[in-house]
């Protein structure tokens, strides 16, 4: 599991990567710690830093913070320990 890395300081919360995000990153989860308020578009590029190839689907992933979708954009987020952020890039299917 996590990485404990920082993005930061702040608040420790849980990425949780699926699909071809979790391809991309080469890991289902990590531990990251961000500031405490935080738009969901700079959430975003801190996790790219830490993980470049997610760049690749920027424009097709979807987060979702505590269970709630979120878009990426000027959204602010106001982070607690321990909360979970998924990294959902499209499902295709048939």
């Amino acid at each position: 599991m996590g990485s404990g890395s920082g993005l930061g300081g702040g608040r420790r919360v849980s990425v949780l990567y699926f699909a071809r995000s979790a391809e991309l990153a080469g890991l289902r989860c990590e531990t990251l710690s961000v500031p405490r308020e935080i738009t969901s578009l700079q959430l975003w590029e801190e996790i790219v830093k830490v993980h470049p190839r997610l760049a690749l689907i920027r424009d097709q992933v979807v987060f979702a913070v505590r269970q709630e979708y979120v878009l990426l954009g000027d959204q602010l987020l106001v982070l607690q320990p321990g909360d979970e952020v998924a990294i959902i890039p499209p499902i295709s299917g048939g």
